[in-house]
């Protein structure tokens, strides 16, 4: 195949972005790959204007602690929206007479969701201040890690046992450093695995 340029010269390589064939004079060689002038110009101009919109990670992450708050600091208005009607049903379901199970289910909910939105804060300002991509919730984190079917698992175990009664105020309050324990743990097996 020859260059999308110069079409009598064979080509070495493609465009990463666009996918145009190029020769070793039309080849922009970035960090080992490869992009055409036109692509790498659009790339260098898009980082350069997002340049001055980026946030800073740490007052995303003391934003954070405020329900909507960090993410409105990063320009998520809807996800700041969610956040507020989440936390703020948590808190509204707290407040009715539900049976000792469900309060503990909730109150663990309601810790976990309030330390999830400052980190997810910091995740989103810290990925923009480095220009990678935007990342996804917590719920895919990176390295392929089956996240969201951990979350479930946890999620189903406290309703299974707060619908079997097996789960009461009490265990909450002096039981939570099981948490901690099995987190480290998994962090510990983690590291060593790798």
């Amino acid at each position: 195949m020859n260059c999308a340029t110069h079409t009598d010269v064979a080509a070495t390589g493609y465009c990463r972005q666009c996918g145009k064939a190029l020769c070793p004079e039309c080849t922009r060689d970035v960090g080992g790959a490869l992009y055409c002038a036109t692509c790498l110009t659009g790339i260098v101009s898009a980082s350069s204007t997002t340049h001055a919109s980026r946030s800073h990670p740490g007052v995303a992450l003391a934003l954070g602690f405020i329900p909507g708050l960090g993410a409105v600091y990063n320009g998520e208005y809807i996800k700041a929206l969610v956040h507020v009607a989440i936390f703020g049903g948590i808190i509204a379901l707290l407040n009715t007479n539900l049976p000792d199970a469900y309060d503990a289910f909730l109150g663990i909910a309601l810790g976990c969701f309030y330390f999830y939105m400052p980190i997810e804060a910091y995740r989103m300002a810290k990925a923009r201040q480095l220009g990678e991509p935007e990342p996804q919730d917590l719920v895919y984190a990176r390295g392929r890690k089956p996240m969201g079917a951990i979350v479930l698992i946890v999620l189903g175990v406290l309703f299974l046992l707060a619908n079997f009664g097996l789960l009461r105020t009490e265990w909450l309050t002096k039981g939570w450093p099981i948490g901690l324990i099995a987190i480290g743990v998994w962090i510990l097996a983690d590291r060593m695995k790798g």
